[in-house]
Formats: structure tokens, sequence, C-alpha cells
């Protein structure tokens, strides 16, 4: 059988520049949030066999040093869980960090979409450089699989006031951007 990729991303929107049928990959969209992501992911690994997981996606650069530009995933991070003892970032059952298994930066996940200051400065703090919405669940998940994955991210907007805004506007050059580093790297 030929090796066969599964392309990954929470919202159609994130796919607009890439063809609709691409050659050894098999296109999945989950919809936005952890469970959403998680179950999706859940049920395609579960249906059929693949060789790696592509998600590519945006997210919020948290990280003031990191241009609008894609971005390798090497770790992610939870934002919005609490351990018994109160910790941030640390879940009651699941591992704190899930690394990827590649040289990247640190994403941090959460539900909801983070547009405030504030917000972004405490995810910075427990070692984030990108904020999203599905990383977590879905290197979790292909872990659980023992499926390899790769996450490239491009930065929407800066996770502050104003960023869906920013997003909507961007979200197309952001997929564009992915498309063309996809493309290079996958000889597409």
């Amino acid at each position: 059988m030929d090796d066969v990729k599964l392309l990954v991303a929470a919202l159609e929107a994130e796919l607009v520049a890439f063809p609709a049928d691409l050659p050894g990959f098999d296109r999945l969209v989950t919809g936005p949030g952890k469970l959403q992501g998680a179950v999706a992911l859940t049920r395609a690994l579960e249906a059929r066999t693949y060789d790696e997981i592509l998600v590519v996606g945006t997210a919020g650069g948290i990280d003031p040093a990191l241009e609008a530009s894609v971005y390798e995933v090497g770790a992610a991070i939870q934002h919005d869980v609490t351990d018994i003892d109160g910790i941030v970032g640390q879940h009651v059952s699941l591992p704190t960090v899930v690394p990827l298994g590649r040289d990247g930066v640190t994403i941090a996940t959460g539900d909801h979409f983070v547009d405030d200051p504030d917000a972004a400065l405490a995810i910075r703090a427990l070692g984030g450089s990108l904020v999203d919405m599905e990383t977590y669940a879905y290197a979790w998940v292909a872990a659980q699989f023992g499926v390899p994955i790769r996450v490239l991210k491009a930065v929407s907007d800066r996770a502050q006031d104003d960023a869906i805004t920013d997003w909507r506007e961007t979200v197309a050059i952001c997929s564009a951007q992915l498309w063309d580093v996809v493309r290079v790297e996958y000889d597409l």
C-alpha cells in the first residue's frame, strides 16, 4: 500500500489555499477546540492507518520575537487546565507537555480564542510561544495511536485586543503561507 498521510485542519478556512485533492493525503477538518479535534482525529485513525499526520492551521503569536510566518511545533501544552493542587497548565491525569518529536516552538492549547493581553502574558509564562485551540489534543491522540505528527502553524494574530478581527482578515493569507511550505517540503 502507498504511503498515505492525513492532512488535518480545524477549520475549512485554514485550507482555502490547498488543492481539494492532494495526492498522497487524505483530508480532515475537525472543527475548533480540543474535544472536536480529539474525537474527529480518533475516528479517522480508527478507520485507517496513516504514515503521518500533518496538521496545518493558524495560531496567535504570544512570543513577540515571532514574526508573522509559519512555524514548526515541537511541543504542546494546555493553558486552560488546573490540577488538584491549583497549578495552572497541569492536568489531573494528562501529561503537562506532549512532545511532537521535532524541533520547534511550544504551542499552548485551550478551548477559547485568546484575545486579551493579560491572558497572552499568562500563557507565555507557561512556556508557550503560540496559542491555539486544538494542537494538544491532536498530539495526544496521535501519540495514543503511535502515528507521527507534524504541526505547522501560521501566525494570524497577536492574541491581543481585536485578535478575532485580525484572524478573519489574515486566515486566507496564512493558508497560502502554509500551502507554500507544504508544497515545497512535501514536493507537491
